[in-house]
Formats: C-alpha cells, sequence, structure tokens
C-alpha cells in the first residue's frame, strides 16, 4: 500500500464523524508526534464520551470496525485519516479536539510539535502555543531541553542532569550515549540543582558548542540542535516542552503500551512517569551507543550508518544522523545482522539547493525497494523502515534492499 496525499479532512467534518461513532480506533505511526496526537484524539473522546481504543504500529492500518470508526494518524491510510503534510500531525488532531468541543491539551500538542522536528509556535501550532500561554502552562527560558533537570542529587528514580544529557536524542555530542562523560563536561560548569538563568545560559552554550564541533558534525547540526536550546518549563509530566516531546517519540518506539498510557493521562501517576523515563533512558542511551559503534559511509543522497541495534533503536540512530552526521537529505541506520533498516529524510529528500526535484516519499521508497528483494517495506513520506529474512530465499538480503533504495531516492 503506498502513501496518498490526500489533504486531512477539515476539523469540523471529522470531529463530526467522531462525535457520531459509537466506538472509534486509533492506530497512530509510531513516532512522538503521532502519538501526541492520538493523545489528545482519545482524551477528546473520552471527553464527550465516546468509547476508543488506541495502539502505536509501525505501518498502520485501520482495521474495520463494526458499526464504528478507524481512525489512522499520522499516515494517509483510510477514510477517516489524520495527518497533516509536512506539518505535526498533533497540530491537526489539536484542531480536531477542540471542534469537538473540548479545550485540549496545548502542552501534549507542543510535545508532538517538537517531536516532529518543529518548534512550538511554528508550523499550525500558533493556537497551542497561544493556550499554554495564556494558561500560564508554559514559559520560554535559557537552557536545555530534558524532561527531567535536576543534579546528581536529583529526585529519587529521575535520571540526573548527566545521566539525561547523555540519553537526550535532542542533541548528539562528544559525550551523548556517555553519562560519566557528561558528567565530566558538566562539572566545570558547577551547576547547582536549581539552576538560575546565568546557569542554564552557560548549560545551554556548552550543549550548542558541542553538537556542532567535531569532523563528523555536519551542517544541518547546527540547525537541529536549536530543538533542544531555549526550552519552554511546562508544568505537564516533565519539565520541559522538549524533553516530553524525547520521551514520547522514544516511547512510541521503545515502550508503545507505556506511550499510550502516557499520552492518555491528564496527570501520569508517578509509576507511570518513572517507566517512561527508564524507557525513554534506556532507548537514548542504546541510540547513542550505537552510533559510537557504527561504521559510517556516503553515497549519492545518503549517508548510511551500519549499526547493532534493536528494530525499536534503529529509526532514532537514522533521524540522529540526518539530523547531526548527515551532509545528505537521506539517512539510513543498518543493521545488516537482524536484517533491518531505518531511514530518515528531510527537506522532503532533496538534494542540497536542489529545489526544483521531486521530494522524496521515503516510505513508497522503502515499499518499492523491499519489494525488489522479497522484503516488507513501510513508511511515511519523511521517515522509513525494511526488513527481510537474513537467511531467507533468493535475494531477500538487506544490503541488495538498501542498493534499492538507494536507486529509488
Amino acid at each position: 500500500m503506498t502513501e496518498a496525499t490526500s489533504a486531512t479532512p477539515a476539523p469540523d467534518a471529522l470531529a463530526g464523524v467522531l462525535a457520531d461513532a459509537p466506538f472509534v480506533r486509533l492506530v497512530a505511526t509510531d513516532d512522538g508526534d503521532a502519538l501526541a496526537a492520538a493523545g489528545l484524539l482519545a482524551r477528546a473522546l473520552r471527553a464527550t464520551g465516546t468509547p476508543f481504543q488506541a495502539r502505536v504500529d509501525p505501518d498502520p492500518v485501520p482495521d474495520d470496525v463494526d458499526d464504528g470508526v478507524a481512525v489512522a494518524v499520522g499516515v494517509d491510510r483510510g477514510p477517516h485519516a489524520i495527518h497533516a503534510e509536512g506539518r505535526p500531525v498533533s497540530t491537526a488532531a489539536y484542531a480536531v479536539a477542540r471542534a469537538l468541543g473540548v479545550e485540549p491539551d496545548p502542552v501534549v500538542a507542543l510535545a508532538g510539535v517538537v517531536a516532529a522536528g518543529s518548534i512550538p509556535g511554528a508550523d499550525g501550532s500558533g493556537d497551542a502555543l497561544d493556550a499554554a500561554e495564556r494558561a500560564g502552562r508554559v514559559e520560554r527560558r535559557p537552557g536545555v531541553a530534558l524532561p527531567v533537570s535536576g543534579g546528581d542529587d536529583g529526585a529519587e528514580a529521575a535520571p540526573s542532569r548527566p545521566e539525561a544529557l547523555a540519553a537526550s536524542t535532542l542533541a548528539r555530542t562528544p559525550y551523548s550515549g556517555d553519562p560519566e562523560g557528561a558528567r565530566d563536561a558538566l562539572a566545570p560548569l558547577g551547576l547547582p540543582a536549581d539552576p538560575d538563568s546565568d546557569d542554564r545560559r552557560r548549560f545551554a552554550s556548552l550543549v550548542a558548542v558541542d553538537a556542532v564541533d567535531g569532523d563528523d558534525a555536519s551542517e544541518r547540526s547546527a540547525a537541529a540542535v536549536e530543538r533542544a536550546l531555549r526550552p519552554y518549563a511546562t508544568d505537564g509530566p516533565f519539565e520541559t516542552v522538549g524533553g516530553y516531546a524525547d520521551v514520547l517519540d522514544a516511547l512510541a518506539r521503545e515502550a508503545p503500551g507505556t506511550g499510550v498510557a502516557l499520552a492518555l493521562a491528564s496527570d501520569p501517576d508517578p509509576s507511570l512517569r518513572t517507566a517512561a523515563l527508564d524507557a525513554w533512558h534506556r532507548h537514548g542511551l542504546a541510540a547513542h551507543r550505537a552510533l559510537d559503534d557504527a561504521t559510517v559511509g556516503r553515497y549519492d543522497g545518503c549517508v548510511v550508518a551500519r549499526v547493532d541495534a534493536s528494530a525499536t533503536v534503529l529509526p532514532t540512530v537514522a533521524r540522529i544522523v540526518r539530523d547531526f552526521r548527515s551532509p545528505e537529505p537521506v539517512a539510513v541506520a543498518l543493521d545488516e545482522g537482524a536484517g533491518r533498516l531505518a531511514a530518515a529524510a528531510v527537506d522532503g529528500g532533496r538534494a542540497a539547493g536542489d529545489a526544483a526535484a521531486d521530494p522524496v516519499r521515503l516510505g513508497d521508497a522503502c515499499r518499492t525497494a523491499a519489494g525488489e528483494v522479497g522484503g516488507d517495506g513501510w513508511g511515511t513520506p519523511a521517515r522509513g523502515g525494511i526488513a527481510v529474512e537474513p537467511d531467507g530465499p533468493g535475494e531477500s538480503d538487506i544490503t541488495a534492499a538498501l542498493a534499492a533504495l538507494r536507486e529509488a531516492i
């Protein structure tokens, strides 16, 4: 099944369908933006008394629902899909929830926006940012977007500041994946457990410089790290909107059940918050450590990082490479032993300076490449994946799939 290109239904139209539905089944792509969007829709359905079910899937197919409605979130599939071509899908979900007569949580919407690679207030999220600011729920301040920001003596069961910095996937630094290295880098700053504005500025300056320093940092890294700087502090379950986004993105792949529970919870209990932080911490460290050990090669149109990583971590590795290590518009994380790859594209997959070129629809490219070698392909316009049986018959080989993908892009 290929990606379609139709526009998301108008919020009022989709809200009308949902309002009349006796049951709604939501299935979201495995990323933080779609997870936030599914949470916004599910909370609105709960507020209006409509029974629902929500789940996450790397390649959502809206199941048939007897006497109900199926909604694909994050991909254009089925008659009631909610997606936003080139914009965060959480902004579309926020508008649908409002059309249902519900005041959606603007912090969840903004977390989805950051998870999509944007910033609060941009790409259709102005209403959500205005609502959050009017309610006093967010405040922009200097610093780094982490879900927790305590010092080494921080709250029990929460990662310390160095551990959180090492696990963050919103930046790639020499100490990413290395809590001890992060602790050593932060030590000269002498940051207190409750930093003031000057402390936060020094912290942000360190991360900004370290994210763009080094021979392997791409030109794109300077823009990518901006998402992690000058964060919006919030009264949500985590300390910053960006940190919340990072947690949602990790959970969508690493622990989708916990992710759905978190997205649905207006006031997560301590055990849910701890489970979410634990999964995020493991995921972020694993992604960075896989990249530390990667063999990276550059090809025409893409950069390939050959890694040894779990299927849940591969998409995050691909995104980090795209944002911080790839001079090409597409980044691929390839695990040859497992017969899997994940890919992430930027700027529609066009080569730098080639605005006239047609954008790569990466999901379709992955499906096409997988079909040529007897594997499975999936994805959205901006990211995708391929899996083959490592010991399968014929040309069922992930390196052949990679070659076919390179041709497709």
